[in-house]
C-alpha cells in the first residue's frame, strides 16, 4: 500500500501535461487564392492544363494535366519540393488522380504529409 500512493500521484502528475496539450496552430503557406490555370489545347474536347505555382511547407508545386476529351491521360509535375517524402508520394498520387479521374482525392496511404 505504501507504493500504491506514489504510484498513483506520479501516474497523474505524467498525464496532467498530456491532457493539457494543445497543439500548436498551424501556420500554413499555401496560397489561398489560385489563378486561373492556363490551358493549351489543339481541340476544344482535349488539352494541356497547367496550373499556377503553389508554395507549400516544403517548396513550390506546380501541376500539369492532359485530358483527352473529359479523360485525365497524364499527370506531371512541374515543379515539385526536393524532399523524400515528397519523392516517394507524387508516384502515388498521380496514380490515384488517373485512378479516380479526379483531383478529389479522399486519402492515399503513404502520401499523408503530401
Amino acid at each position: 500500500m505504501k507504493r500504491a500512493i506514489p504510484v498513483v500521484v506520479l501516474s497523474i502528475a505524467g498525464l496532467v501535461p498530456v491532457w493539457l496539450y494543445e497543439p500548436s496552430a498551424a501556420t500554413s503557406t499555401v496560397q489561398t487564392t489560385t489563378p486561373a490555370p492556363s490551358t493549351s489545347s489543339s481541340s476544344g474536347s482535349s488539352g494541356v492544363v497547367t496550373g499556377s505555382t503553389v508554395n507549400t511547407e516544403k517548396g513550390p508545386v506546380q501541376v500539369q494535366v492532359t485530358f483527352a476529351g473529359t479523360r485525365i491521360t497524364a499527370v506531371k509535375m512541374l515543379q515539385q519540393p526536393n524532399h523524400p517524402q515528397t519523392t516517394a508520394a507524387v508516384p502515388k498520387l498521380v496514380a490515384e488522380t488517373l485512378e479516380a479521374q479526379s483531383a478529389d482525392i479522399d486519402t492515399v496511404s503513404g502520401a499523408t504529409i503530401t
